[in-house]
């Protein structure tokens, strides 16, 4: 009799289990905002990217935008050089076109945010626009 109470214990609590560990995982959403006629070149790992972004948080809180700077933001897609979900959600892309990503804190800053503007755990938002795409030579 204990054995049974044992294994329905047990059942319950794998039971539970998975689900609490899938509990506010979020995936990468991309959603794209404008699409081009002409696309001849696509971003890919390595590119380096001139893009123009506006972050914000959930509750619309904007931290950052390269707009304010009237400077692109340049970086190496695929590299580490930005936070994961901007490496995951500008493949693929072709100048000109716009992006909302919306990155959970996993793809993002985690459980220790980017103090002060971004708290931890914080989902955050982002309208991206690429400007340029830079291929290096392959070797």
């Amino acid at each position: 009799m204990q054995l049974s109470w044992l294994l329905v214990f047990l059942s319950l609590c794998l039971g539970v289990l998975p689900t609490r560990a899938g509990e506010g995982k979020r995936k990468l959403q991309i959603g794209v905002k404008k699409r081009v006629d002409h696309c001849p070149l696509k971003s890919r790992k390595g590119d380096v990217l001139h893009i123009h972004y506006t972050g914000r948080l959930e509750d619309g809180t904007e931290f950052d935008s390269s707009l304010h700077r009237d400077q692109p933001f340049v970086f190496s897609l695929g590299t580490g050089q930005v936070i994961k979900g901007w490496d995951q959600g500008l493949l693929g892309m072709c100048e000109g076109e716009k992006r909302k990503l919306v990155i959970p804190s996993e793809l993002g800053y985690g459980d220790r945010g980017a103090p002060p503007k971004i708290p931890g755990r914080a989902t955050l938002v982002f309208e991206v626009e690429l400007l340029k795409i830079e291929r290096r030579p392959e070797l």
